[in-house]
């Protein structure tokens, strides 16, 4: 096992302290205290080894503290949540998908009160609302399904109105293949991607439905090399991940500028902290562990597809202990869930994608190779994801077999 980096050499935390003619910025000072409170985590750890019993100071996964906060949050929500109102499904995903990563199963009478709620969050014209009542929006929709795959119930498939999704979806397109996010809202990737997750996983889509969309997603890879919400703007960990995986769901990833790409994500791993920033110059934040590092399996298999030469047989394209270190010993919330670095609030959105993201450093898996790279015990290790949707390997393959033997709507 590696061992955490070295906080007691200066060179390692001076190197971003003053820019090259030595003013200061509100940016650079941010940085700086950033990098202090990972440096004392880091310490933190360091002191409490003990070289005579090393396998009691390995960084470790507080498992059941983070299963207690999920569960509690599966029942009742604090007065806090009010702010997520219309991201109720959005909490419905989080909370599953975590649980299922930490291998924890869910009481049938949980999963079928998600399921009997998620039903009051269709919309009467198709696709889910943020709650009860509200209007179709394509994130909800995706979260909703996705919530919905990872129960895994007949009940829970049976929940989905396919035609009307189909129609909401078609709705949603705009003459040039993209999407948006509601009646009159907003185009970006995000709604491409959410469309085509919804549409594949339960086999409602249509050559129409996404004639033109991976041109135009092609068309939001930004001069830097990652992809933008639209074109012209600047590329984001987020939107880099939904225009990749759209466009390997679309069967066109040979548009996406993989070297470009390639560069711009090389460089949002940070240099000290070991986790990874959502664009240039920001600072690192624990659920890009999951955007930009779970980007770098789609485009191991794009490269894969291709015989490159270059690329591993055991690891990804990037530094997946250092992504594991921050996760284990900066983003664990003393009494469970996870956070974006050291000082913050847990929350479940934090806790979905730490979690997904260090699933990702945890395991290779190309084509029929598997390989594990572990930090700490083995109870460290977590279940697989999908690459594409982001939930459990057995709820995606269960859930294509369900819908693949049902006909597509016309």
């Amino acid at each position: 096992m590696a061992s955490p980096r070295c906080v007691a050499d200066p060179e390692v935390l001076e190197y971003q302290r003053f820019l090259d003619d030595g003013v200061r910025t509100h940016s650079s000072d941010e940085q700086i205290n950033v990098e202090e409170s990972v440096a004392e985590m880091f310490e933190t750890f360091l002191l409490s080894r003990d070289d005579d019993h090393p396998d009691k100071t390995k960084p470790r996964l507080h498992r059941k503290r983070h299963i207690n906060f999920l569960l509690k949050g599966l029942v009742a929500l604090s007065e806090s949540y009010e702010c997520l109102d219309a991201s109720r499904p959005w909490i419905c995903y989080w909370i599953l998908h975590s649980l299922h990563l930490l291998d924890q199963p869910v009481l049938p009478e949980a999963s079928s009160g998600v399921v009997t709620f998620l039903a009051r969050c269709q919309h009467p014209e198709g696709g889910f609302g943020g709650g009860p009542h509200q209007f179709a929006h394509l994130a909800p929709t995706y979260a909703a399904v996705l919530a919905l795959m990872t129960v895994g119930t007949q009940e829970a498939y049976q929940v989905i109105d396919r035609p009307k999704l189909q129609s909401f979806l078609m709705r949603m397109r705009s003459p040039e293949g993209a999407f948006r996010m509601h009646d009159g809202g907003e185009v970006d990737v995000r709604g491409a991607y959410c469309a085509a997750v919804a549409a594949r996983i339960t086999n409602v889509a249509t050559p129409e439905m996404f004639d033109g969309t991976a041109e135009w997603i092609a068309s939001c890879q930004s001069y830097e090399g990652g992809f933008a919400g639209q074109p012209g703007m600047e590329a984001h960990g987020g939107y880099s991940f939904c225009s990749v995986a759209a466009l390997v769901l679309l069967g066109h990833e040979r548009l996406c500028d993989t070297e470009a790409l390639l560069r711009w994500l090389s460089n949002r791993q940070m240099k000290y902290e070991g986790g990874f920033q959502g664009r240039t110059n920001k600072l690192v934040d624990g659920c890009y562990s999951f955007w930009q590092a779970g980007t770098y399996p789609l485009i191991h298999s794009i490269l894969g597809a291709h015989k490159d030469a270059a690329l591993s047989a055991t690891d990804w394209i990037f530094d997946q202990m250092s992504l594991q270190e921050y996760i284990l010993l900066c983003c664990q919330h003393k009494h469970g869930g996870l956070v974006d670095k050291p000082g913050k609030a847990r929350d479940f959105y934090h806790t979905c994608y730490c979690l997904s993201g260090l699933s990702v450093a945890q395991h290779f898996a190309a084509g029929k190779l598997a390989h594990k790279l572990l930090m700490g015990p083995p109870e460290n290790e977590l279940k697989q994801s999908h690459p594409l949707y982001n939930i459990g390997l057995e709820p995606a393959y269960h859930a294509n077999q369900y819908f693949a033997t049902l006909a597509v709507p016309k």
